[in-house]
Formats: structure tokens, sequence, C-alpha cells
């Protein structure tokens, strides 16, 4: 590999890590104070079928890879 190459990879590494980081707290945080789902997200339990959709999930993963692909883009 070459150097410029190498130092794509480390770049890269260190940007996906600033951004997982705050989003692995985010995700983490809610559940120790007994919040199990974002705001928006949808259960609908009937019966023996529970139907989970997660539209707060969607909307946040869709801001972190904005960003990250974003940020990936601008070489």
């Amino acid at each position: 590999m070459t150097q410029i190459a190498v130092d794509s990879i480390g770049k890269l590494l260190l940007g996906l890590g600033l951004v997982l980081l705050p989003t692995g707290i985010a995700v983490l945080l809610p559940s120790r104070y007994g919040v199990h789902k974002l705001p928006g997200d949808i259960i609908i339990r009937r019966g023996h079928l529970t139907l989970y959709l997660p539209p707060g999930l969607m909307i946040l993963l869709s801001l972190v890879l904005t960003i990250v692909l974003n940020l990936l883009s601008r070489r």
C-alpha cells in the first residue's frame, strides 16, 4: 500500500470513530434511564404478533450515514 492510501484509511477510521462514538452514546444512554425506544417509534401488539416500526431510528441512521457519506465523497 502506498503512503497516501494508508493516510486515507487512517483518516476514514478516525472520522467513523468520531461519528460512531456520539451515536453509540445516544443509543445507550436512554436505556440506562428506562427509555427503550426513540420518540416516533411505533409498536403494535396483537396476540402473538409484535410489529416494531422504528422511524425515529431510521431518521437517526439516515442523518449519520448522510454525514459519513458526505465526508467520504469530498476527496
